[in-house]
């Protein structure tokens, strides 16, 4: 059997997918976004948490992405909308001198969590440049991608 898009009916129209007879289960997907960002940037993120007039930027940027992910339903057309469980976000400079953000969200529910997970990773990511972008523009959101997900039809690891 070939493999259909999910959120196109038999007309080739637009639709949302159906999960009416779905039983729900316990969700979990984790995203991460990398952030690089130019040496005078890293500086000051390594030395202490850049402040700026909108607040410190790890910070605020945790508060960004739990926001949107929480509002995925109204941002992401035909994407269910569905009351998170959980959402975590964690942000840390690896050993590369990239910023790392990852998004952990849960959901008791009939329908995955991957593109909240995304969504706050993605705005999260976003925050981080609207609030650096005073320094230097030379900053580069590189990745967002699913890490992994748990629940559903079936699990899902990158590795």
């Amino acid at each position: 059997m070939k493999k259909q898009f999910t959120h196109i009916n038999a007309q080739g129209n637009p639709s949302m997918v159906n999960v009416g007879k779905k039983t729900p289960t316990h969700r979990t997907a984790r995203a991460q976004s990398i952030v690089e960002v130019d040496d005078a940037i890293m500086d000051l993120l390594e030395n202490d948490e850049i402040h700026t007039k909108k607040g410190p930027v790890f910070q605020t940027a945790i508060i960004a992405g739990i926001m949107a992910a929480k509002k995925t339903g109204e941002l992401i057309p035909l994407c269910h909308p569905i009351g998170m469980d959980n959402c975590a976000i964690d942000i840390h400079i690896n050993d590369k001198k990239q910023i790392v953000i990852n998004c952990t969200a849960s959901v008791f529910a009939k329908t995955g969590i991957e593109m909240e997970a995304l969504t706050g990773a993605s705005l999260a990511a976003l925050t981080i440049y609207d609030m650096c972008k005073a320094f230097s523009h030379n900053i580069t959101i590189k990745a967002t991608k699913l890490m992994e997900k748990t629940g559903g039809k079936k699990d899902f690891k990158r590795t």
